[in-house]
């Protein structure tokens, strides 16, 4: 899997603003990534060093959709702490 594949996007919301005050970033990541994936992606993309990575899968809402039922993607999130005096600055962008 390719490292633009692995991460999708930085996620912006006031839970993960909180988390940036720990040392950390929110990235909405691809569903079949795994931990050591989504560490070495970081570190090649953004030239920082990775403590530890913690994943949340939030699963899809019911919706209705042109009045019938229909159902949102899943979408795995990756919680990345970074090492001390490491730092990503989300949004500038890549």
């Amino acid at each position: 899997m390719n490292t633009y594949d692995v991460i999708r996007k930085p996620i912006i919301t006031e839970k993960a603003t909180m988390a940036s005050e720990a040392n950390a970033v929110v990235f909405e990541v691809a569903i079949d990534a795994n931990k050591p994936q989504i560490k070495s992606a970081v570190e090649e993309l953004f030239g920082v060093k990775v403590r530890a990575v913690n994943t949340a899968i939030t699963k899809g809402k019911s919706k209705r959709f042109r009045g019938r039922m229909g159902r949102r993607k899943d979408v795995k999130k990756a919680y990345v702490t970074l090492e001390e005096g490491n730092t990503i600055d989300v949004t500038t962008g890549l």
